[in-house]
């Protein structure tokens, strides 16, 4: 089965979101000289797509082994009840620490699966104790420790999905 762009997506518009995955702090000129267009239009559809929301926002990917971060831990929860309230009181308060830089909801026996981060077991045990098992709402919490990190990637298959 062929893959067939979004309607309001051209070729040049794919590859203007792969360079940026790859290196945001590219100028306009730079990306217009290797997509083969002139700046202005080039400019005009990277507004575009920031505008339409494809470009959510462009970071620094900073190295947590070098920053002496350098546990990662999936952690799966089940909380005390499902219902409506509790879902929202627990998404606000994941939201507001830091460890987490993941958190999605999932199908399946686990109400939630987080992607958290600690500069060591001992910080991650603080942050268990001090915080996760602390919620009234969280009635299960499973860890798994990662232990050999074979890919890290914040690129979407913009090639295997779109084109």
């Amino acid at each position: 089965m062929e893959n067939k762009l979004p309607e309001s997506l051209t070729r040049q518009d794919v590859d203007i979101l792969k360079l940026l995955q790859q290196d945001a702090t590219l100028s306009t000129a730079a990306i217009a000289e290797r997509i083969n267009v002139s700046q202005s239009p080039c400019w005009r559809r990277i507004n575009r797509l920031e505008q339409d929301g494809l470009i959510q926002g462009r970071v620094a990917l900073l190295n947590r082994n070098a920053l002496g971060m350098d546990v990662v831990v999936f952690a799966t929860i089940n909380l005390t009840s499902t219902g409506r309230q509790n879902l929202i009181e627990f998404e606000r308060d994941i939201i507001e620490h830091p460890e987490v830089i993941e958190c999605y909801t999932m199908t399946g026996i686990w109400d939630y699966m987080l992607k958290i981060v600690t500069r060591d077991i001992r910080h991650y045990e603080e942050f268990v104790r001090n915080t996760l098992t602390a919620s009234p709402s969280i009635r299960e919490l499973h860890s798994h420790m990662a232990v050999t990190e074979i890919k890290n990637t914040t690129e979407l298959p913009l090639d295997s999905q779109l084109t």
